[in-house]
């Protein structure tokens, strides 16, 4: 059996396979052919350890060098098959490492001792609450330092080097500190393939002065990871397909949801075939956007409470039963806990277990083997579908704009609709940017990615970064708030010095407006910038980059005809001037209920 390790779903593409062995074990194995002996010059740890990452289908880690990383670095720079990025900060690094991993997998960042590996941090959260396997490397302090009572520079003026360490325990499902070389080569070769099994960061600190020596343990070419595949409980899995065929079976309109950790659980393809067999409606929930084609037959939008697409929620709402696929209930997806849903006609599907109504449970069943061997057993029922197309309404247009009149919000997203493809994938900012990209269609491999979990503003640009470098043959359009932006600007630069043609749409409107909604303060208005001539100083002549400040819908369409055709291979900056109080109807109702439940008093004591 083969495990893709190169890609975190199955609807994604692979870029490596990795054998599982019959015993089960986890750890590199030798074939029946030797590896290749290394020069002894190249058998060190740097060199493993760039091997290693290239192997599992890493072929660029982002970094930002510092005194305790810079042997490591010259290393990770003589493996052939690895490009080394630096970006502006540690924190965009990180979010880099997190975009690249939506795409290709697996994603790496490099950072020094403590001063990176704490300005990292909020980054590896957030991959963490998203489930993407994340090698975070920190370059450490030499291995003598170890236990001698020594104040070292980068620390905070304790003898004791684990403040770093400690940090990351809660953040990351493995970690190794690196401090002599004989456990070296076992040490990173579990938390790299731990990473892989679990979907999650993982901390791995090497001493600066290990990574250039040669060791025997490092004198082979390293062997392919062999990972144990997961597998589900027969019997449980059969139990769980018997009751959950007779729930669905017996229900009138039923329906299907998916939910963000379809991803982590593989399960995308097997979401599809069960949707295909069923003839159910098929639905969404907003964290799991991109995850499930939009162009199945019986797709009728997300369903996110009151801030549902048209007409989604009164389908799934009514339904005498349904089925979620991986999903998480915050108090962000369920719109401030205000979702009309009743445990006992749900059931709730997770990456190895399952929940059918207020019981049965079945656990050690995982959630691709279970949507497959359901979907051979349930009967065909498309009367959800059938009702939602027959109250179903076609959306209006917006308004049309008078000549010159002040671009609209929603002027703006009809237009960056016409431009995705298959070749284009969208990343949203936190912010009104979630909504309004949310109601984008998007067509048969069109990819689309957002943080909804942890939600940190300015995520997109780092993110933006990783995921153009990762999938260089699909262009990006950014969609970012001006708020979100002033956090992590720089790293325009590195797109630029990567020769990335990403489309940038900055929504200048004058502050944090999902905040507003929540609640309003002079703290949400902001230092208004150039944003087009910061750009274009970060550009400074340097690399291929095209900026426009649009007011007017003819401004846009003329910017947005230049950025698809004469500017096409350039890095397109289009800064959007819109009214401050210009959001989405979904934003208004969502932030009113979010609000709502920030707000509730103390329970009685």
């Amino acid at each position: 059996m083969d495990t893709n390790i190169g890609s975190l779903d199955s609807c994604k593409p692979s870029s490596n396979d990795v054998c599982c062995p019959a015993n089960g074990t986890v750890s590199a194995i030798q074939g029946s052919v030797s590896p290749t002996i290394i020069n002894s010059s190249e058998a060190t740890l740097g060199r493993h350890l760039a091997r290693r990452l290239v192997q599992i289908g890493v072929s660029d880690v982002f970094s930002v060098p510092g005194d305790f990383n810079l042997t490591l670095l010259d290393h990770l720079i003589a493996e052939p098959g690895l490009n080394l990025i630096g970006c502006c900060n540690e924190l965009n690094a990180g979010y880099a490492a997190d975009g690249y991993a939506r795409s290709r997998g697996v994603g790496a960042c490099v950072v020094t001792f403590t001063v990176g590996g704490l300005s990292v941090l909020n980054a590896i959260a957030g991959a963490y609450s998203e489930n993407l396997p994340l090698i975070c490397i920190v370059g450490g302090p030499n291995s003598n330092d170890y236990g001698t009572n020594r104040i070292l520079h980068h620390t905070i003026g304790l003898p004791d080097f684990s403040q770093e360490l400690r940090c990351f325990q809660t953040i990351t499902c493995y970690q190794a500190v690196v401090n002599n070389l004989e456990d070296a080569h076992e040490m990173i070769d579990t938390a790299i393939s731990t990473a892989l099994k679990e979907s999650k960061p993982v901390y791995i600190s090497i001493s600066c002065n290990l990574p250039a020596i040669p060791h025997p343990t490092f004198a082979r070419e390293p062997v392919p990871f062999s990972l144990s595949p997961k597998l589900s409980n027969k019997i449980g899995l059969e139990a769980a397909v018997e009751v959950a065929a007779e729930f669905l079976n017996k229900a009138v309109k039923p329906v299907l949801v998916g939910g963000p950790k379809l991803r982590v659980a593989k399960a995308c393809e097997a979401f599809v075939e069960l949707a295909d067999a069923s003839g159910y409606a098929v639905a969404v929930m907003p964290s799991g956007k991109g995850l499930v084609p939009e162009h199945h037959p019986h797709f009728i939008g997300t369903y996110w409470g009151a801030v549902s697409t048209a007409f989604c929620a009164e389908i799934v709402e009514s339904a005498d039963a349904y089925l979620f696929a991986g999903p998480i209930y915050n108090d962000y997806s369920s719109v401030g806990y205000s979702l009309l849903l009743k445990k006992e006609k749900a059931i709730i599907v997770q990456p190895d277990r399952v929940v059918i109504g207020n019981g049965p449970a079945f656990g050690c069943v995982l959630m691709k083997d279970f949507l497959r061997e359901l979907a051979k057993r349930l009967k065909h029922n498309n009367t959800a579908y059938e009702n939602y197309h027959r109250i179903f309404v076609p959306e209006g247009q917006p308004l049309k704009a008078a000549p010159k009149e002040p671009l609209r919000v929603n002027v703006l997203f009809q237009h960056i609709q016409k431009m995705l493809s298959s070749d284009s994938a969208v990343i949203a900012e936190t912010g009104d940017s979630w909504f309004n990209c949310q109601k984008l269609k998007l067509p048969a491999g069109c990819g689309y990615e957002f943080q909804m979990q942890y939600g940190s503003i300015g995520w997109s640009v780092g993110a933006t970064l990783g995921y153009a470098q990762a999938v260089p043959e699909k262009r990006v359009i950014a969609c970012i708030g001006d708020g979100s932006f002033q956090v992590t600007a720089q790293d325009v630069s590195t797109m630029l010095r990567c020769g990335q043609k990403t489309v940038i749409f900055l929504i200048n409107n004058g502050g944090y407006t999902i905040e507003v909604e929540i609640h309003d303060g002079p703290y949400n208005v902001i230092k208004n910038w150039n944003y087009t001539a910061l750009v274009d100083a970060i550009h400074n002549g340097e690399g291929k980059c095209w900026t426009a400040k649009v007011f007017c819908e003819e401004e846009l369409i003329e910017a947005i005809e230049t950025a698809t055709g004469a500017k096409k291979d350039c890095l397109c900056f289009i800064e959007v001037i819109v009214h401050k109080d210009d959001t989405s109807k979904e934003l208004l109702e969502w932030g009113s209920r979010v609000s709502a439940a920030n707000s509730r008093p103390p329970n009685p004591q």
